[in-house]
């Protein structure tokens, strides 16, 4: 693949991608910041149960 093909696959992206709206952008960050809570709560359990077992 060369550079001249690499460019204009970019230049495909771009065209179709769109920015988002407000209130996608407000969703998108409520799950991605739901997710990362999710996540570090389920470490936090692991944490102190691996520190009352050991």
């Amino acid at each position: 693949m060369g550079m001249r093909s690499f460019l204009t696959q970019c230049v495909r992206v771009f065209t179709v991608t769109k920015k988002p709206s407000t209130a996608e952008f407000k969703m998108t960050l409520k799950v991605t910041g739901i997710a990362i809570l999710i996540i570090g709560a389920i470490g936090f359990i692991i944490s102190v149960l691996y520190q009352i077992i050991v």
